[in-house]
């Protein structure tokens, strides 16, 4: 039996890194409205209530983010295309939902400032942030559908961009809602119109690449792809409770202050450099179809792990003080606190290409269901090391204990999701044999 034609790198990083380009254009235009909010009068207010708003919807509008994955996934024609937006429209109304109790009920109090600690008039902003976040989800879950699409079809250059004509939009929008709008309701309201400008370019780009919908495939049912698609939700929303987790033990540490900032940072600097290797999971869903091609782009993926990895080691070392310090604005203080936990992160994008690699692995092999449990088994180790950590005090900076965690969880779902998927090929080869 001969060798399948191999997948070449070329034709991997044609399809891949227009996709990392996609995620950095997102994170440009979340930095271009928080420079338009930093001109403000009263900045301080309109920055950390659009910076609170975020982070609540960040974490309701979790279980959106896997749209895309489902798409390529499930979709095999028109049937299977209904099923996913029912699912699709089923989120959105659940997220909009909550986004609504927070931003216009006495739940948004409870939320924002019990949970939160934020402060009455940060709060206050936050709520006004919110009353218009509520209609994103919408927006986003439909560009999810019709990323999926575009990925499917192969043409990730289309949605770069379609994310670049957002980012061009959104100056448009800033200077027009200033009419309307003041503080972070002026930022949700230009997230909004961009994200809405976003959607309405990749419906174009999806209508346009007339992808076929007449697959041999059989099509899975409306209650086969909800099977699917609820445990990616889930399993995404406890995702976000990671750094939540992570947060709540550096900030009762002795060193609170620069622990929780350096995290920030950190993590901030990770999302922009490694934030992408997630892609690999649509990588997978699209151009994997046999191991042979698995093990041509799980070299891919160690290659650009290793590459970003060294390139983090540069910017702990000696570009720490021009991309840190100049660029960022970090405090030398803090640049100095943070430097050697950054250097551990080297190894960060090489653990999250193997997390995302495997993730991709079960979504093909519609096991969606372990996924939902690794991430179970990821929340349920940083609430074990709650309690030793916050009664042993180790004499290590509260930087270290964060990042030692953020590392040891990542790398503990690797694990677990590699025991699965060898688990799952013994059965399979078990179940084959009997036949």
């Amino acid at each position: 039996m001969t060798e399948p034609a191999p997948l070449r790198y070329r034709e991997i990083a044609l399809f891949f890194f227009p996709l990392l380009l996609n995620i950095q254009l997102m994170s440009i235009s979340h930095t271009i409205i928080n420079g338009a909010l930093a001109r403000l009068d009263d900045y301080v207010t309109a920055l950390a209530g659009m910076s609170v708003a975020l982070v609540v919807h960040l974490f309701i509008a979790s279980p959106s983010y896997q749209n895309h994955t489902v798409t390529i996934a499930m979709v095999r024609g028109p049937r299977s295309l209904r099923s996913v937006v029912i699912f699709v429209a089923l989120v959105a109304g659940y997220v909009s939902l909550m986004l609504g109790l927070v931003a216009f009920t006495g739940l948004g109090n409870l939320v924002l400032i019990d949970l939160l600690g934020a402060p009455p008039e940060i709060a206050a902003a936050a709520r006004e942030a919110l009353q218009l976040l509520a209609l994103l989800p919408f927006f986003t879950g439909l560009r999810g559908l019709f990323q999926g699409l575009v990925i499917q079809s192969r043409k990730t250059t289309l949605v770069s961009v379609a994310t670049g004509v957002r980012v061009v939009a959104l100056f448009g929008f800033l200077a027009t809602g200033s009419n309307w709008f003041a503080g972070a309701q002026l930022g949700a309201f230009a997230l909004v119109s961009c994200v809405m400008t976003e959607t309405l370019v990749m419906a174009l780009f999806a209508w346009r690449v007339h992808l076929p919908l007449t697959d041999k495939e059989t099509e899975k049912s409306t209650a086969e792809i909800l099977r699917y698609a609820f445990p990616l939700a889930y399993s995404s929303c406890l995702q976000q409770t990671i750094p939540l987790l992570i947060n709540s033990i550096l900030g009762r540490l002795p060193d609170a202050p620069l622990a929780l900032a350096a995290f920030g940072v950190i993590r901030g600097f990770l999302f922009l450099l490694a934030g992408p290797m997630r892609n690999l999971q649509q990588v997978y869903l699209t151009l994997v179809n046999t191991p042979f091609y698995y093990r041509i782009l799980r070299r891919f993926a160690l290659i650009v792990g290793l590459g970003l990895g060294l390139l983090v080691l540069l910017v702990a070392g000696p570009l720490a003080q021009p991309v840190l310090g100049q660029l960022l604005g970090v405090e030398s203080q803090l640049l100095n606190y943070l430097r050697w936990p950054l250097a551990a992160c080297a190894l960060f994008p090489l653990l999250y290409a193997v997390s995302n690699l495997l993730r991709g692995w079960f979504a093909g092999a519609h096991k969606t269901a372990l996924l939902g449990y690794s991430t179970f088994f990821k929340s349920g180790f940083l609430l074990l090391a709650w309690w030793p950590i916050l009664t042993f005090r180790p004499p290590v900076s509260g930087a270290v204990i964060g990042i030692a965690l953020l590392l040891s969880a990542e790398a503990l779902e690797a694990l677990y999701l590699r025991y699965q998927r060898d688990r799952q090929l013994a059965l399979r080869a078990i179940t084959n044999s009997e036949i």
